[in-house]
């Protein structure tokens, strides 16, 4: 004959608590105003196993003056782009005006 097992009851008893943010009359801060920042035109840039930088410039890829890593530092918007080519990894970037 197979047991009943009794019933555990998962509730747990919620005590009220006076200091809660929802359960009081307070306002909820004030918004602060963000400052929109406005990015240049988006370029292509490559860069390989060895983080070495490449940008398209009169025809052909040459050396870029900044690593990935700086750009993004640097506040430029940065985006990884869905194909590689040649093992080259493809970002677009976007620097501020």
């Amino acid at each position: 004959m197979a047991n009943n097992r009794q019933r555990q009851n998962n509730t747990r008893s919620r005590g009220f608590d006076p200091n809660s943010p929802t359960r009081s009359l307070r306002r909820p801060p004030e918004p602060t105003a963000s400052q929109v920042v406005a990015y240049g035109k988006p370029f292509i840039v490559m860069e390989d196993e060895a983080k070495k930088t490449f940008v398209y410039k009169a025809g052909s890829w040459v050396e870029f003056e900044a690593s990935i890593a700086e750009c993004k530092q640097s506040s430029c918007q940065v985006k990884q782009l869905a194909q590689k080519v040649n093992r080259m990894t493809r970002y677009e970037v976007r620097c501020p005006e």
